[in-house]
């Protein structure tokens, strides 16, 4: 049981410096979001977006940012390195010790949520030293909005592992769907200055309801008010999760 445990703590340990030495999920989760969130705000500031408004622009774009930290962890580093595995067989060796596959899959999952909320909460940290943000939500509705997020996100991720055949298409999958949503979501700028047709586009992107889900309870919304955004998410997450599990009985999971 001792040695389970010390083989358990190392996995988890060497998961997490994995993630540390990987640039792309380092430097898109923990600190171009902040990035980002510094670059804009020395530009706009935290004045209101429009007349008469009591949120300021940094207000709305933080939320709209924490999506984007959920994006990189769900949708690019989790399923990319999912999918490097199961092409380079380590899932089968790991199989072959007291440890098995299920373990190092579940420190690949905790380690993306934990690096997760530290991204989140580098940039508030960052938006209330710098711009005084304005954070009205309480603490259960925002977990509540964020878990949401997360399941979607990391569902599609999920998903796309196993539509895709191998790590390449995986890849083109991940990529492609990231970066649409990004931009088109509002998670890199407010829908409100979309024009009509791309508003059109965006109601078909599910990171478009993550992020009007987190700027409505970081402004302090009940959760009640969106409801539409929770079922929307929540029947993403079941429907993509369940779909990449029955996928994945068809498929060689060493």
């Amino acid at each position: 049981m001792e040695n389970k445990i010390k083989q358990t703590a190392i996995i988890y340990k060497t998961e997490f410096l994995l993630f540390l030495r990987d640039f792309f999920g380092f430097f898109f989760t923990l600190v171009f979001p902040a990035v980002m969130l510094i670059l804009f705000g020395s530009i706009y500031g935290n004045t209101p977006m429009y007349p008469g408004s009591s949120l300021g622009s940094m207000d709305i774009s933080v939320p709209a940012y924490a999506v984007m930290v959920i994006g990189v962890t769900g949708l690019m580093a989790f399923p990319l390195t999912l999918a490097e595995c199961k092409e380079k067989k380590i899932y089968k060796r790991f199989d072959a010790t007291p440890a098995g596959k299920r373990t190092i899959i579940l420190a690949q999952i905790i380690v993306n949520l934990v690096m997760t909320f530290i991204g989140i909460g580098i940039l508030l940290v960052v938006g209330k030293i710098l711009y005084h943000i304005q954070i009205l939500g309480t603490a259960a509705n925002i977990f509540t909005g964020i878990l949401f997020s997360i399941g979607c996100m990391f569902s599609m991720g999920f998903f796309f592992t196993a539509v895709g055949r191998d790590a390449k298409i995986t890849n083109l999958l991940c990529y492609l769907f990231y970066f649409i949503m990004l931009f088109l979501s509002g998670a890199t700028m407010p829908d409100m200055l979309f024009p009509d047709n791309v508003k059109a586009v965006s109601a078909f992107l599910p990171m478009t309801y993550a992020v009007d889900l987190m700027q409505g309870v970081f402004a302090g919304d009940s959760l009640l008010s969106h409801g539409k955004e929770l079922l929307i998410l929540g029947s993403l997450t079941v429907l993509l999760s369940s779909a990449a599990a029955l996928l994945y009985r068809k498929k060689d999971w060493t």
